[in-house]
């Protein structure tokens, strides 16, 4: 998929990421760099705990579910920058062996008003298990290139 400048996306917009599947290894190795909590790090606390089993971080979840996004080329060369996430919210646990796929929908487009060569995109990324349970959803602002007179 080649990139999708600004002007190249309208609200409403949706697309749909390949699958990608958890293991049990990647979650506690994430944890063990990023959020070494007992219920990701430790089985056997996990076992006991309120989930009966390991889970993966949410930070782990938000960096997978942003990849399978970027994996799809969409905004490869017109990403200028992350403005920031809002409304982030895990609802359910991921499991060892869960494959996630993300339904990412355009919210807002805003041109500059200061800078003729880009303007702000809000997408809504919501996160799915195997199951179509959802687990995450966010909302993440971006400032993206407009194409050139070039292009």
């Amino acid at each position: 998929m080649t990139s999708r400048y600004f002007e190249d996306w309208t609200v409403g917009d949706t697309v749909e990421t390949r699958g990608m599947t958890i293991t049990e290894s990647q979650i506690v190795d994430y944890a063990m760099r990023y959020d070494p909590q007992p219920m990701h790090i430790d089985r056997q606390t996990a076992d006991a705990g309120p989930f009966g089993e390991l889970i993966a971080s949410g930070f782990h979840t938000m960096s997978v579910c942003f990849r399978l996004f970027y994996d799809m080329g969409y905004v490869a060369e017109s990403n200028i920058i992350g403005l920031g996430l809002d409304e982030v919210r895990w609802t359910a646990p991921v499991r060892p062996g869960d494959t996630l796929r993300c339904t990412v929908e355009i919210v807002s487009l805003t041109p500059s008003r200061s800078k003729a060569d880009r303007g702000t995109m809000s997408f809504k990324l919501t996160a799915r298990n195997q199951d179509d349970i959802d687990v995450m959803h966010f909302t993440s602002t971006c400032i993206l290139k407009k194409r050139s007179a070039a292009d």
